[in-house]
């Protein structure tokens, strides 16, 4: 079988505008290549080199990783489960978003020695500027905890930091739908290189997602300049079919996603799925009471995490769970393919 290359992902989907900017072709490239120029972020570029193309020596690393070569695949509405349950921190969580529910499992996990690190969202809690993340203290992950992943980030470019730099072996990671898929892609392949990744990563947690937004074009675009919302003012995002933005002084801005189109990311427009469905276990505000998070426990290895984090006290969870409104978002976003 033809090695595939950078060559064929720029064709194919940097060119196309069906990359999701997960970032996991930048993690997984051996010769550090490829990655998100300043200025220039619906897609990575190459620096000028790659092992195949330069020095004839099968890779194809970048390829194998892309959770966008085969669209076909993607999940589509709520996908396989063991159950779905609404939960809550048991933990004091200041920043959390609905429940705090995956702060806690996290949480619990780093305390328990389950995990060694977490890739995740940060953002500055000044300008919100989010960046990626390797965390390996539950203190610390509690204290960035928060809706930050309305924003776009190269969420998995920090896998080559954590498992090559830092030597991380337990690893859990936290993304939305594309980066689960792409750490499902990961741990699913025999590609020789993705093995060190694919061994590390340990627990995938994937959020409900209806698009990501590009930081730049939201915060100067639509809120400082259209609202007169300053980015230190935001207590929280959400995103349930339309934007919703809680300020620090108790107000509260909705504004259509129709009005944010130039400010979401140009792959967003092909992904169908909504929950998550590769991940371990999927979570979101969206079905359960406020106060809780919803969580959709999609495994063994998911479930194992979930029951850990009850027994030790930092999770608490009930079953009242709309499926319904959860399934009207899915069906929506799942729309998009056949538009």
């Amino acid at each position: 079988m033809e090695t595939k290359t950078f060559r064929d992902l720029e064709s194919g989907v940097w060119a196309t505008a069906l990359c999701s900017g997960c970032g996991a072709c930048v993690a997984v490239c051996p010769a550090d290549a490829l990655r998100f120029a300043p200025g220039k972020t619906e897609a990575p570029v190459n620096i000028g080199y790659c092992k195949a193309e330069n020095d004839s020596v099968p890779c194809g690393a970048c390829y194998a990783a892309c959770p966008r070569v085969d669209l076909a695949a993607q999940g589509r509405m709520l996908g396989p489960y063991l159950e779905a349950v609404a939960a809550r921190s048991v933990l004091p969580v200041e920043r959390k978003q609905s429940g705090g529910a995956v702060t806690a499992i996290l949480a619990s996990a780093l305390e328990e020695g389950l995990i060694d690190a977490v890739v995740t969202v940060t953002a500055d809690p000044w300008t919100m500027k989010p960046s990626a993340a390797v965390i390996t203290s539950a203190d610390v992950l509690v204290q960035h905890a928060g809706s930050r992943y309305a924003w776009w980030v190269p969420l998995l470019a920090s896998l080559k930091e954590a498992v090559v730099t830092r030597k991380y072996r337990r690893i859990a990671v936290v993304g939305v739908p594309c980066a689960a898929r792409a750490a499902q892609a990961i741990r699913a392949s025999d590609h020789d290189l993705l093995q060190p990744y694919a061994k590390a990563i340990r627990l995938v947690i994937g959020l409900f997602c209806t698009e990501t937004f590009d930081y730049e074009r939201l915060v100067e675009g639509k809120l400082r300049s259209e609202r007169n919302v300053e980015p230190w003012e935001i207590r929280r995002l959400d995103i349930k079919g339309k934007l919703d933005v809680y300020l620090q002084d108790e107000r509260h801005i909705a504004i259509p996603l129709a009005e944010l189109e130039e400010a979401i990311r140009p792959g967003c427009g092909v992904c169908t799925d909504f929950t998550a469905v590769d991940a371990d276990v999927s979570a979101g505000a969206v079905g359960s009471p406020d106060g809780y998070t919803t969580l959709f426990v999609r495994n063994e290895v998911g479930k194992g995490f979930v029951d850990r984090a009850v027994r030790q006290g930092k999770l608490a969870t009930d079953g009242n769970v709309d499926l319904a409104a959860i399934e009207r978002l899915a069906a929506k976003k799942a729309e998009r393919r056949q538009e």
